[in-house]
């Protein structure tokens, strides 16, 4: 199946790394315009050229603070003004903060929350609109296995992200008279930024290839490996598509059957 964007544009959060950028880069493949937004400009402009040297279309990099309700509507106008619409919203901004149930603040909570459901919820609200009008859109909200079966220091992420399945839920019901399909891909291990990022920290002097296979033991995945970038983005651009046309309100677990909840 050869999935098209052709005459799509998205807008994708986190688009600068990791899976943000690799979603950017398939979707660009497939024809769409893409705009990413991220906080830092430079990280952004370096995506660009992987980006549009995957697609002829459009490509923006639009520094965002999406804990900003101000700062979001500007960029999501700036998106919008550079490729003449939005058809589809990827919810992908986020962090993996999880700890021990006493030891998260009040300001830990609301800074999750702010940038994981209140940064979606606003996103939301600004694109919806037009794509009623169109009826056609597409919503993809980013989340994490957590957010179905949390541990027991899964908070304040898998909290978070559980109100995230809540959202997909919600706006499915919304827009499903208007062909706006809102779906949930939920992460399991899969490479990115933040994994490279733990490595460095942690075990600089182990061969990066060894330290994943032991995040992967760890974390007893029944595959046994990690999951590849272009792996999730397949599944993002299906969703994204019109071939993907009767799916809606669900949540994918994109982890190798590593998560004990369908």
């Amino acid at each position: 199946m050869d999935i098209r964007l052709d005459g799509r544009a998205a807008v994708i959060t986190g688009g600068s790394e990791g899976l943000g950028k690799g979603m950017a880069i398939k979707f660009a493949g497939s024809g769409a315009d893409v705009a990413i937004l991220a906080r830092r400009q430079d990280v952004l402009d370096a995506a660009v050229a992987e980006i549009d040297a995957a697609g002829p279309g459009k490509v923006a990099a639009i520094s965002c603070d999406l804990l900003d309700a101000g700062a979001t509507a500007d960029a999501f106008a700036t998106a919008e003004g550079a490729l003449g619409k939005i058809d589809i919203v990827v919810n992908n901004a986020g962090t993996s903060r999880a700890g021990p149930f006493l030891t998260i603040t009040d300001e830990e909570w609301h800074d999750d929350f702010e940038l994981k459901l209140f940064a979606a919820v606003r996103l939301c609200r600004l694109a919806i609109p037009a794509m009623q009008s169109r009826k056609w859109g597409r919503i993809i909200n980013v989340l994490n296995i957590g957010g179905k079966a949390p541990g027991a220091n899964g908070a304040p992420t898998a909290v978070a992200r559980a109100a995230g399945l809540a959202l997909t839920k919600v706006l499915a019901g919304t827009g499903a008279p208007d062909n706006i399909l809102v779906n949930a891909l939920l992460v399991g291990f899969i490479k990115s930024g933040q994994w490279e990022r733990l490595y460095e920290e942690k075990q600089p002097n182990k061969p990066y290839d060894e330290f994943l296979q032991d995040m992967v033991d760890a974390r007893q995945i029944p595959m046994g490996r990690i999951g590849e970038t272009e792996e999730f983005a397949n599944i993002a651009c299906f969703l994204a598509s019109d071939e993907g046309g009767y799916i809606t309100g669900t949540a994918i677990n994109v982890d190798g059957g590593r998560s004990p909840v369908v």
